[in-house]
């Protein structure tokens, strides 16, 4: 049945952010969108307040308000190694992003995998790090699109086929539309909107219901009673022997991920200067304590007796409505209706920074490198707004043709991918060290290696064989048919296996290549590079903003 008052609510809100994604296109803006600086990194002018928001809503997306609490509904304290990871994250690359920032500013970088082809002189290390960035990128604006789908479904559209997935399909044309015309601004602009609601939504609901629900020790006590009454090995209010290796491998992996994926990068890019980003660095962990919050809702719903809706279109429970279906069932329909508006405004503004990113990798790395080597600016800003379409509608078929749990799964996979990047992109930033070859050797050893310990991890939860996860017990590592812990129950997260042998092998393989003197390639760059700031001459100027359309940030 569907839920007018909560639909009506939720339109209204989403209409109003509409016309800002619109109106984002003359705020702030340089003389013209038609260049990839401008459409793609909103100038490279944003201020403290603006990059706080717009970061905040890149990394803190759908996934993180319905996925996380989520996990700890059906799995328990595991689900909480979302709040050290975002603890260690910010001091880990508070210095390698000012330096990728500065070093981009110099050159006019504007992906990652620009600085790697400027750093090395290789175009197939580029394209590797271009391909690996669009391959983790896609299922990330799938998973935004699930959170989405729980909120509508939640509301009442749960139709089945194509049907049940109509409502979605408009919210992401009206995405398409205003991303392609106002670029990384409208994101910005609507990424304050969205983070006011989410945290007038969480603190409200970490106030009430816990009130209304007995307490936190009520709380507590019903989730520990129902992971008693179900054991599994991952289960429980507390880590156990067998996943505390997996905890702490997953929280360190994907603190070094976070910042690999390029959406986060071109959040960076964006910023007016390195003491903006140092002061976001120490700014952003403020969004820890929201995810904190957030992610004891779980408990919460495991106390309120909540259950999942049965997704139509598969015939199966969808727990992704966990959170959803707490608010509509604990919540008056006003306030239901605003917080699901939060969540599915936290699900458009990072979708669009993550189809920006993927275009802006498109246009530079493969359609200019390969296909255009002569593209003007018009040329690439075009070729980026028509890439960033065909990514959205590509999530969006993603997950019409995909059972939605497995897209989740791919969200995990996707950690795995993007850390191949490590060496290649972070570590580059200090050395120059490791050989490109050594480099493409060690990505194909890492990722091969990484996606085939994926492909052996069953679900049993959903019967699955393969790709159930990211979690693998130590007894079935195996190199060349030897497994050194043999027997071990032991978990630990794949990616951070996969990158030590990515490390390991471009290690050796770059001692061989240094002794036989192979080239190394022409580096672009200079030390200097890396330390320059807003007002150096080494900074490449930007067209100042229209004077009576600028804001200051």
């Amino acid at each position: 049945m569907i839920q007018w008052t909560e639909l009506v609510v939720f339109a209204v809100l989403f209409v109003a952010v509409t016309v800002l994604g619109f109106v984002a296109s003359r705020w702030q803006r340089g003389s013209s969108l038609d260049n990839l600086d401008e459409w793609g990194l909103g100038g490279r002018r944003f201020g403290s307040w603006v990059t706080w928001f717009l970061v905040g809503g890149d990394l803190y997306t759908a996934y993180t308000f319905v996925a996380v609490p989520a996990l700890l509904f059906g799995a328990g304290a595991v689900g909480f190694y979302a709040l050290p990871y975002t603890v260690v994250l910010y001091p880990l690359v508070f210095l390698p992003v000012v330096r990728l920032w500065s070093v981009s500013r110099v050159h006019g970088y504007v992906t990652p995998a620009d600085f790697v082809r400027g750093r090395y002189g290789s175009s197939i290390l580029a394209l590797l790090v271009a391909i690996t960035g669009l391959v983790a990128t896609m299922p990330y604006i799938a998973l935004q699109l699930v959170g989405l789908e729980a909120v509508l479904r939640t509301m009442g559209l749960n139709g089945s086929g194509i049907l049940g997935h109509l409502p979605l399909l408009v919210a992401f044309v009206v995405l398409a539309v205003y991303t392609y015309q106002s670029g990384l601004r409208a994101p910005a602009l609507i990424a304050f909107v969205k983070d006011l609601l989410i945290y007038i939504v969480i603190l409200v609901a970490v106030i009430y219901l816990p009130t209304k629900l007995g307490g936190w020790e009520s709380i507590f006590g019903s989730a520990k009673a129902k992971f008693d009454a179900t054991p599994a090995p991952s289960d429980g209010v507390l880590l156990n022997a067998d996943n505390q290796l997996q905890y702490i491998t997953l929280a360190l992996g994907s603190a070094l991920a976070l910042f690999l994926y390029p959406h986060s990068v071109t959040g960076i890019l964006a910023s007016r200067g390195r003491n903006v980003i140092k002061r976001n660095m120490m700014a952003l962990p403020a969004y820890s304590l929201l995810l904190g919050l957030l992610a004891l809702l779980g408990y919460v719903a495991v106390a309120a007796g909540t259950k999942p809706i049965t997704n139509n279109a598969t015939g199966r429970p969808d727990t992704n409505t966990i959170i959803p279906v707490l608010f509509d069932t604990q919540f008056g329909s006003l306030f239901a209706g605003i917080a699901f508006a939060a969540i599915g405004i936290g699900a458009l503004v990072p979708a669009a920074i993550m189809s920006i990113a993927a275009a802006n990798l498109w246009t530079r790395n493969i359609y200019k490198e390969y296909l255009r080597r002569g593209a003007t600016p018009r040329q690439e800003a075009r070729q980026a707004k028509l890439a960033s379409l065909v990514v959205k509608f590509g999530a969006v078929l993603f997950v019409l043709l995909i059972d939605p749990q497995f897209s989740i799964d791919l969200q995990l996979i996707g950690g795995v991918i993007i850390l191949q990047t490590l060496p290649a992109v972070a570590i580059a930033l200090y050395t120059r060290w490791l050989h490109r070859w050594a480099l493409v050797a060690g990505w194909v050893v890492g990722m091969a290696y990484g996606l085939y310990l994926l492909y052996i991890i069953p679900n049993p939860a959903n019967g699955k064989l393969h790709f159930g996860g990211s979690a693998l017990a130590l007894a079935k590592l195996t190199v060349f048919g030897w497994h050194p812990f043999a027997g071990s129950a032991v978990q630990i997260y794949v990616g951070f296996v996969a990158l030590v042998v990515n490390l390991v092998v471009a290690i050796i393989v770059t001692l061989g290549l240094r002794a036989g003197r192979v080239a190394e390639g022409v580096d672009a760059t200079r030390p200097g590079d890396y330390h320059a700031d807003e007002g150096s001459d080494r900074i490449r100027p930007m067209p100042e903003p229209v004077a009576d359309e600028a804001v200051r940030s």
